[in-house]
């Protein structure tokens, strides 16, 4: 298998497009577990830059980023808003469906 590469270089390599970078957190916030949320989101935040550079836009201690962004991590809102940011991205919040209203 000389021409094979890794799952997470494929990985990384895709999620350089932020199209990708955000169904894939997406994908990963829906399935409803924040283990896998905070993983995905260790992943795009190793693509895209590293932990210490991650650590120094956000002034956040790079071994505290490798534990929150850990399957046992414990974020506070802040501290993702702060990753989400300095990956360009945003939290976006829609409703599941609209409801009818009684006639």
């Amino acid at each position: 298998m000389a021409n094979s590469r890794s799952y997470k270089e494929g990985l990384f390599k895709r999620l350089e497009d932020p199209e990708h970078v955000a169904a894939y957190l997406s994908a990963a916030y829906e399935d409803g577990n924040e283990e896998v949320f905070l993983l995905a989101l260790r992943d795009v935040v190793q693509a895209a830059m590293g932990m210490s550079e991650l650590a120094r836009q956000t002034q956040l201690n790079r071994q505290g980023l490798y534990t929150l962004l850990s399957a046992q991590g414990n974020p506070q809102l802040a501290n993702v808003r702060a990753i989400l940011d300095s990956l360009g991205l945003k939290l976006t919040i829609e409703a599941k469906s609209t409801r009818k209203q009684a006639s």
